[in-house]
């Protein structure tokens, strides 16, 4: 294996606050390079503005626009970044996705169990601190007691790797302690083994709201070409531009993740993107992307360019769902994404539920996270019971709006 040299990524800060800064990806190519990075500059909380791509078929090259926080951690993102090129001796040819040849490794999953006294805004809180610690949520249990206790139960993989010591659980401890204060109870983590997580599934029910798809797969009747536009979204595919690839445009209105969401899509069909360019601005974005199959040739078989675009013009205009639905005399809140056919989910959904749910003054009664197949696809679900007596006062469609705005990106 070859050795990630310090100029695979390099990034240029900016020197005025809320202009874009630069990041520079220069690796071996491979299938859903732009997926990984995406997703990690999504997990990190940046926005991103503009991107220039370009590959020869072995070496890319990739220029990233994005707008950071004051808090941005940049050097640990650019660490991320290595982390997610491949090494330099993979250039002697293009990488592609298979899911079959190419199993992840599952991480160690840990049990993060901790017992408080019930607050508003407790939940988003103990999130918020295990998102700054880089430790993914892979599935979560949350419940009230009659006499105002919460018991939580976290099922974490750590990003750096370190949960099996005891320093690691140790900082995570402390920094919950700071959090929590003197609410805090008790707190242990301890590994746990498939066997545990098995036990834990989610309830298989999932109401109609979140299960049935008002976005049909197929095409709309009537089109000949995989071009169409709807609710200001275009998609159009064009082989006349280039020998060698199809150009696939797009023109959207822009949210949270878009060119995750994008990436995705083409990551998941195998495909590869040659040369691209995206720009976004005032909540539009406009992209064109030169791609070709596994196979290195065009996408000239109609039915596949009317799937391509159909299962983009689904992301784009419904890249989550989100439904507020009773469950008996309670009220439950569900939000659903895609998984990647990798296994990753969507980063940060449980954070920015719980921020939603905390500006909205809505106290959480319980919550847990599973996977689903709808469809033909599988989903990951956050079921999310809401405490009756303070959302009452909220009305749902209000909450409904208040977590789709805040998943999207346009508080």
């Amino acid at each position: 294996m070859g050795i990630l040299h310090d100029d695979v990524v390099i990034v240029r800060q900016s020197e005025k606050e809320g202009d874009p800064s630069v990041i520079t990806v220069n690796c071996p190519d491979k299938t859903g390079l732009g997926c990984d990075l995406c997703r990690i500059i999504l997990f990190f909380g940046l926005s991103i503005v503009r991107v220039d791509v370009s590959t020869d078929g072995k070496w890319c090259y990739i220029l990233l626009w994005v707008v950071g926080k004051s808090t941005t951690r940049w050097g640990l993102l650019k660490k991320r970044l290595m982390g997610a090129c491949p090494s330099c001796s993979s250039a002697s040819g293009i990488s592609f996705y298979r899911e079959e040849l190419q199993p992840p490794k599952p991480p160690d999953v840990f049990l993060l169990k901790f017992c408080c006294y019930d607050r508003k805004g407790l939940l988003h809180d103990v999130t918020e601190v295990l998102c700054e610690l880089e430790l993914i949520i892979k599935r979560v249990k949350v419940s009230t007691t009659p006499d105002g206790r919460v018991m939580d139960l976290f099922f974490i993989t750590d990003t750096r790797e370190l949960l099996h010591t005891r320093k690691r659980q140790d900082d995570t401890s402390d920094h919950l302690k700071a959090v929590l204060g003197d609410s805090m109870i008790s707190c242990d983590i301890e590994m746990v083994g498939p066997e545990i997580t098995a036990c834990l599934q989610a309830s298989s029910f999932l109401p109609s709201e979140i299960t049935e798809d008002e976005f049909k797969f197929e095409m709309p009747n009537g089109h000949t070409s995989a071009s169409f536009t709807y609710n200001s979204v275009s998609i159009a595919l064009d082989n006349s531009l280039s020998p060698a690839h199809t150009l696939v445009q797009i023109v959207c209105q822009d949210h949270k993740g878009l060119l995750y969401d994008i990436m995705r899509t083409l990551k998941d069909y195998n495909i590869q993107i040659s040369y691209g360019r995206c720009t976004s601005k005032q909540r539009n974005c406009e992209l064109d992307l030169f791609i070709v199959q596994a196979d290195g040739k065009k996408i000239v078989d109609l039915n596949k360019q009317n799937a391509l675009c159909s299962r983009l013009r689904m992301e784009l205009l419904r890249p989550l769902r989100v439904a507020v639905v009773s469950r008996g005399p309670d009220t439950e809140l569900l939000v659903a994404n895609p998984v990647e056919l990798s296994g990753k989910g969507r980063p940060l959904v449980f954070h920015d539920i719980t921020l939603a749910l905390k500006m909205l003054n809505v106290c959480i009664f319980s919550a847990e996270i599973g996977r689903h197949m709808i469809g033909d696809r599988e989903w990951e679900v956050y079921r999310v019971l809401l405490d009756e007596g303070d959302s009452l006062s909220v009305p749902r469609k209000k909450i409904e709006e208040g977590v789709w705005t805040m998943l999207m990106g346009w508080e």
